[in-house]
């Protein structure tokens, strides 16, 4: 209590019950901050396990692309190589067919030449 500017001093036992009120209150407060670690542990333990599971999924995917990445390689090579017969059986065909030609004109001809002679000497 005040009394012109004075306080008056608690007595033992009113001091010594806020001194149990404190205590108890820091204990409170440090078993909430100690289970709050608790947690914060747990998560971050899981989050490793999580982490953990995480880069082993990334790297077998990993493998997976790499094997991927060979396997169109090699599908390129294979296209690359599939399109230089295709141009080589193209000029082929190319030229039979102007050799054809060339044989059914020399085939006219001679047919000309033929129906020439047989109608010249009639």
């Amino acid at each position: 209590m005040s009394h012109a500017g004075y306080s008056q001093l608690p007595s033992g036992s009113d001091q010594e019950r806020r001194q149990a009120q404190l205590s108890a209150s820091t204990y409170d407060v440090l078993q909430r901050t100690a289970d709050s670690i608790q947690r914060s542990n747990q998560i971050a333990i899981e989050t490793e396990n999580m982490g953990t599971e995480v880069l082993g999924e990334l790297g077998e995917q990993r493998e997976s692309l790499l094997r991927t990445t060979r396997r169109l390689e090699d599908a390129d090579q294979d296209l690359s190589k599939s399109r230089v017969i295709i141009r080589k059986l193209g000029r082929e065909v190319l030229y039979n067919k102007i050799i054809l030609i060339l044989i059914i004109l020399l085939e006219l001809g001679i047919l000309v030449g033929l129906l020439v002679l047989k109608f010249a000497h009639l």
